[in-house]
Parts: C-alpha cells; sequence; structure tokens
C-alpha cells in the first residue's frame, strides 16, 4: 500500500489521518505499507523526486503493477502512467467509471458494505459541517450539486474503518475538528475496546462475579 505521508504532521497528506490509523489498514488487508515521507509545504519537485525513489524500490522489490484511485481526471491518470513510464511497473486504475459513473459508484460502495468517515473538506468547495460526517446515503444526499459523489476533484477525503476486505473493523473515534490553510479536518482517534477476558480477570480479583 503505497501512501504519502506528511512529514511534519505524522499525518496521510490531505486526508489527515493519523499514521497508525493508515498501519492498521495495511496490516488487515495484508499488505505492507510504503510510506513516502514528504516535507510541508511540499514543492511539485520534491513530491516527484520521492515518488521517483519510492516506485525505483518497488520495481527492484518485484512489483510489477501499481493500482490507482483515479475516476475520471484524465490529466492526473496521464501524469502517473508518465511517472511510471520508464520503470518496468504498469499503472492500473481499476475503478476509473468517467464523470458520469462516479454517482453509481459512490452508491455502490455504500451497498457494499464499505464504512467511510469524511476526514477532511476544501472549505472552498464544500461546507465545513461536513467534515466528520460518515460517507453514507444521507451523504450523499446532503451534497450540493456541484460536489462530485466521490470527492474526485479534492472537495472531501476519507479515512475507510470497515470493508468487507478487512476481517474486522478499525475501532476509531473522533477528535477535534480543526480549520488549516482552508480545509476543515475531523481528527479520528484510534479507539480502545474493552477485553472481555480482561474486564472478567478484574471482576474476579475484586470478588466480583462474574456472568456466564
Amino acid at each position: 500500500m503505497l501512501t504519502t505521508f506528511n512529514g511534519a504532521a505524522d499525518r496521510v497528506a490531505m486526508h489527515a489521518v493519523r499514521r497508525t490509523l493508515s498501519e492498521r489498514q495495511a496490516e488487515l488487508l495484508g499488505l505492507p505499507l510504503t510510506a513516502i515521507e514528504l516535507p510541508w509545504p511540499c514543492s511539485n519537485e520534491i513530491y516527484e523526486q520521492r515518488m521517483q525513489a519510492a516506485i525505483a524500490l518497488a520495481a527492484a522489490d518485484g512489483v510489477t503493477h501499481i493500482a490507482f484511485g483515479d475516476l475520471f481526471l484524465e490529466e492526473i491518470r496521464d501524469y502517473r502512467i508518465r511517472l511510471l513510464a520508464e520503470s518496468g511497473i504498469s499503472p492500473l486504475f481499476p475503478i476509473w467509471c468517467g464523470v458520469d459513473g462516479t454517482p453509481r459508484l459512490a452508491q455502490e460502495m455504500i451497498s457494499s458494505g464499505l464504512q467511510t468517515i469524511v476526514t477532511c473538506v476544501d472549505a472552498r468547495l464544500l461546507p465545513g459541517e461536513f467534515a466528520g460526517r460518515q460517507f453514507d446515503s444521507q451523504f450523499l444526499d446532503d451534497l450540493p450539486p456541484t460536489v462530485d459523489p466521490c470527492g474526485e476533484r479534492g472537495e472531501f477525503h476519507t479515512f475507510c474503518w470497515n470493508s468487507p476486505l478487512f476481517p474486522t473493523p478499525i475501532p476509531v473515534q473522533p477528535g477535534q475538528i480543526v480549520e488549516r490553510d482552508g480545509f476543515i479536518c475531523a481528527d479520528l482517534l484510534p479507539a480502545i475496546v474493552p477485553d472481555p477476558e480482561s474486564s472478567l480477570r478484574r471482576k474476579s480479583s475484586l470478588g466480583i462475579p462474574g456472568q456466564n
């Protein structure tokens, strides 16, 4: 799983998701996490240099394909193709659907059991109160008509905490919602899930009977 991180904040660039949560996603998917460390702010030159370095390492490790999540922005797709052109790695665009296909794709993702939370909103394109919301059918119904249902133009970014591909959900709890450089970011904290066995042991040590 190839992910860029804001080195100053130790979070996924643009998504504002904590590194530990991305690491958990990779673990549940059974994939290694390749972290690309970026300064903040980051110039296009530095971004491309570090991407090229990561691609070269991937090729040396025997990677033959990299899949991207682009949907309809042709200039970005063409840029990725150029980025890989001399690496020996082939680009894949498995969910490319065109601008008219994103409403259907958004509903299909929700119907499939994908559960995500909106972690970052571009306040120039979407009201800040959408930050922190679940990406569900109600969220889609509430979006202004100018906003792509999948946020493909950068209107919003999300964190997937549950998926049919995960053996177990990633427990998270909401943190602060803050404004940074025109973006509204909803922090997500790793949630601590109580261990029932530990609770029973603690009750037993206090002389409290457990339940069978």
